[in-house]
């Protein structure tokens, strides 16, 4: 467990069953943080805590599920009680900066895994199983599913602070792609002006200035004066304003004599 709910077990133990408790603190190789392994040695007052607690029954046996007369919240219905402390004791959210993911560990028989997947399934929430060793994953790889999980069982301060990441995020990655674009169209444009001004120089030395239409002349010294402008602006600057397609005319026309140019001298 993390070292929040581990240090309010502690608190809870020690304030309302006075147990004494030993933490051990591991160091998960999969997610690179921190466990913390609290165990309650055998004493005088355990076999009570656990039977109050719902750990187990009065014979003495494992308690499954969880009990009635322990249920102190009506809003927290034993469902959403199960899957909360499923997740207390061996959940992880991954952080929503990064990819989203969302797991629980299950490491003995109670709660299973497809008890935990069929009992979030109940509540529209697709969770999957993966087996990892000797344990099971039941995980969640959706935002929104993992928003509808925190709801579930009532964490709806992490819900909002997961959705506020998530309109971050999404922010984020909406300028990344508009900014990636923006720089392709501009590669793009100043590779298509380097090859414009070679067809340019091209057309000069074979025809002269002069020769040329007044159409094209115009393009030429446009091109020539403005050469990281775009089709859109190079019409723009034009007297009178050319549209992108008159302008296309144009460069058609100027990479057409190049090539007849060139072809000559071959």
């Amino acid at each position: 467990m993390c070292r929040g709910v581990a240090r309010l077990v502690i608190k809870l133990l020690h304030g309302i069953y006075q147990l004494r408790t030993e933490l051990t603190v591991r160091r998960s190789v999969l997610h690179k943080t921190p466990n913390y392994l609290i165990e309650v040695p055998v004493q005088p007052h355990l076999p009570k805590s656990l039977l109050d607690l719902g750990v187990i029954t009065k014979e003495g046996g494992l308690e499954v599920g969880i009990r009635p007369d322990i249920v102190g919240q009506a809003v927290l219905r034993p469902s959403s009680l199960r899957a909360r402390r499923a997740f207390l004791g061996s959940g992880f959210i991954a952080n929503p900066r990064g990819d989203f993911h969302f797991e629980i560990t299950v490491e003995v028989r109670v709660p299973s895994p497809t008890g935990l997947v069929a009992l979030l399934a109940d509540k529209g929430i697709k969770a999957r199983i993966m087996q990892r060793r000797s344990s099971y994953m039941v995980y969640l790889k959706s935002g929104n599913a993992i928003l509808e999980f925190l709801a579930f069982v009532g964490a709806h301060q992490c819900a909002l602070r997961l959705e506020q990441e998530r309109v971050v995020k999404s922010v984020r990655n909406d300028v990344n792609r508009m900014t990636n674009a923006e720089i392709a169209n501009q590669a793009k444009s100043s590779s298509a002006a380097v090859d414009q001004l070679f067809a340019i120089r091209t057309v000069l030395e074979a025809h002269g200035m002069e020769n040329l239409p007044p159409a094209l002349q115009e393009f030429i010294r446009l091109r020539v004066s403005f050469p990281d402008a775009s089709i859109k602006e190079l019409g723009e600057r034009a007297n009178p304003p050319l549209s992108k397609s008159a302008v296309y005319h144009r460069i058609r026309r100027i990479e057409q004599l190049a090539r007849e140019a060139a072809n000559r001298k071959g």
